[in-house]
């Protein structure tokens, strides 16, 4: 029989507490190896909420870099670069500002989770140190630090995420053109290719 969860008493009789270290790792700033390792990081995930709840997760991607900056020990900052101009992430920004970020550097199974507040900005004084190919952002976001920690490599190792021999066949994955014209609902008068093909061109004129 299935059992509906509805209270951490019910939740904790299913999953032991964690350990006083890992429950308290948490901190309040940006300590110097965590610094290295977002200015490694070339991509992120952007967690968000609007005012009444629903979430959204969103990929940031830069060279590393200029996918985020660090400002100082409690404020890290990230562009806002040429997108399909929907907003989602900003629009919850401006009526929630809770944040989540969880940076990656490819090879490497350990992942930093970032919680905080954020703010977006126009025409920030250190825009010109998040430029690409000679574009400089007019938006960012500054994050506020309130939590930061390493999260391990077990999702990684289980996935085998970096292991090439894991990965499919790029033929068996759907294309973004295949998606588009699935999730669209009724028949799309394009094929599936030149979908792809503009979305290709679209992905390449990204600054």
């Amino acid at each position: 029989m299935t059992i509906s969860i509805e209270t951490s008493a019910q939740l904790r009789d299913y999953v032991k507490r964690p350990l006083k270290v890992i429950a308290e790792k948490g901190i309040d700033h940006i300590d110097a190896a965590s610094r290295r390792f977002i200015e490694l990081s070339p991509f992120f995930l952007v967690a968000t909420a609007s005012e009444d709840g629903l979430c959204d997760v969103s990929p940031r991607g830069d060279p590393p870099g200029s996918a985020a900056l660090v400002l100082d020990d409690h404020t890290l900052a990230f562009p806002d670069r040429k997108g399909n101009r929907r907003l989602d992430s900003l629009e919850n920004i401006l009526r929630n500002p809770h944040i989540g970020l969880l940076f990656l550097v490819p090879g490497s199974g350990d992942t930093l989770r970032v919680n905080g507040s954020a703010r977006i900005v126009a025409d920030a004084p250190y825009a010109e140190r998040l430029a690409v190919q000679g574009v400089v952002p007019r938006l960012t976001v500054e994050v506020r630090v309130e939590e930061l920690f390493l999260h391990c490599s077990r999702a990684f190792v289980r996935a085998s995420l970096w292991d090439t021999g894991t990965w499919p066949e790029r033929a068996d994955v759907p294309s973004a053109g295949q998606m588009a014209k699935s999730q669209a609902g009724v028949p799309l008068p394009v094929p599936a290719s030149m979908i792809d093909a503009f979305m290709n061109r679209g992905a390449r004129d990204t600054y």
